[in-house]
């Protein structure tokens, strides 16, 4: 019953049209002025959690990856990836979608933000496909799509914050991401393979191997960062959170000083965007864990633990179960929000049914990914609106087709695990 008092709350508010951020705490608030027997003063509970909330080492991640995503973006690095990406694959029957697939995934390595990824690339690719002689609808369902490979290929905005709230390792996370993330580049490129040739999409010339590695020397200096990140923290040289600082250094001066697209002039533009973006984030960030907190002093994750334990539920049963709630929360709530408030929820009855918490994380996060391309609040259907002046609808029916896929792929990795366990346990092998 305490649940579901909570659960009327938030969704009262939500209802309202309360920003979810605000609706979280105002949830904490109202609850434990009118219905907590905790014994202690409500106003220091809730200035305590907000101040400790942040106070996370791992969570410095966040803001330093967004502005690292945003100096690519401003530094005009994507659309040298997007010239590499269209000389690798763009003379393939449908070549210049699958381009737009294997960008999204390039800068996806270098971005953690799925809007970011879909912006960068969308805004590029798209004018250029449907000059090329794609519909238009074709190619907004692609992007949006490809673009959600932003927050399961590392880094990723959302693995990190299934991490801080789980306590699990963000580098594991990261490794686990790799190979479902490629996984679901190459379903991509299949799908639009095969409808190119049934439906005849035109080919652009193949280039000459001088171009095509001209095209990656220009744009080696933006995917170097992939193998800074990656390799310094799989090397052990720094924390995914200090890699993330390294990622917005490295991504300044190669913006700056080695290609020269961002000029003075544009870095205040960029930090206050980069700011803007992490503090939107981080309040969000904020409040779902003083959601969390109220979840946890209520002992509702043991509750709801106990109580699918009675129902003697599989575990396949159990992931069907978390499937199909985070499908639902994805149509009123943004990713953050709802890895904060269920992974915490999720995770207890997961270890106990005997599922690895970064099969879980895996999981949430290609969720997540669905999350953002079906209406009323996927991400990237207002970003692929602003970029393709299509209204929300008409973008929303570009992108039904490819949700469908992704339910497929989503079936494929929530059963079989080793897809995202086994380069886990080959590199972090149990002792």
């Amino acid at each position: 019953m305490t649940f579901l008092l909570i659960v009327s709350i938030l969704l009262l508010l939500l209802i309202t049209s309360t920003p979810i951020s605000i609706a979280l705490g105002m949830t904490v608030l109202v609850f434990l002025v009118g219905f907590s027997t905790l014994s202690f003063d409500t106003v220091d509970i809730i200035s305590q959690r907000l101040f400790t909330g942040l106070e996370s080492f791992a969570i410095m991640a966040v803001p330093f990856f967004v502005l690292s995503g945003q100096f690519l973006i401003d530094g005009k690095i994507a659309a040298r990836i997007i010239r590499f990406a269209n000389n690798l694959v763009g003379w393939m029957p449908g070549g210049m979608a699958m381009a737009a697939v294997v960008s999204c995934a390039f800068f996806a390595t270098i971005s953690g933000s799925s809007p970011a990824t879909v912006m960068a690339i969308g805004s590029v690719m798209l004018p250029a496909m449907v000059k090329a002689g794609y519909p238009k609808r074709f190619g907004v369902g692609v992007i949006a799509t490809s673009g959600s490979l932003g927050i399961l290929i590392p880094p990723s905005i959302v693995l990190i914050i299934y991490a801080v709230s789980t306590s699990e390792s963000a580098g594991k996370l990261f490794i686990a991401g790799i190979v479902p993330g490629m996984l679901l580049a190459v379903i991509l490129m299949g799908l639009v393979f095969m409808q190119a040739k049934r439906r005849n999409f035109p080919v652009m010339p193949r280039p000459s191997g001088k171009e095509l590695l001209k095209s990656f020397l220009d744009a080696w200096w933006g995917l170097f960062l992939v193998v800074i990140v990656m390799g310094g923290i799989y090397g052990g040289i720094f924390t995914p959170t200090e890699a993330a600082a390294v990622a917005a250094v490295y991504a300044f001066i190669a913006a700056k000083f080695i290609y020269g697209d961002l000029k003075w002039r544009d870095v205040p533009k960029s930090l206050l965007a980069g700011a803007n973006t992490s503090a939107m984030l981080l309040y969000i960030i904020t409040n779902a864990i003083l959601f969390s907190f109220l979840m946890t002093s209520e002992q509702i994750p043991q509750s709801m633990s106990n109580w699918v334990l009675a129902q003697h539920l599989d575990p396949w049963m159990f992931l069907l179960v978390v499937n199909l709630a985070l499908l639902a929360a994805g149509q009123f709530m943004e990713p953050t929000s709802i890895i904060l408030i269920l992974a915490p929820l999720f995770l207890p009855i997961a270890k106990t049914l005997g599922i690895d918490p970064i099969h879980l994380g895996i999981i949430m996060t290609i969720n997540m990914e669905i999350g953002m391309i079906h209406p009323p609040v996927g991400l990237n259907l207002f970003v692929a609106s602003h970029i393709s002046r299509m209204g929300l609808t008409e973008v929303s029916i570009a992108t039904l087709p490819w949700v469908f896929v992704m339910l497929v792929y989503l079936a494929l990795i929530t059963y079989v695990p080793a897809i995202s366990l086994w380069l886990p346990h080959l590199l972090y092998p149990t002792r």
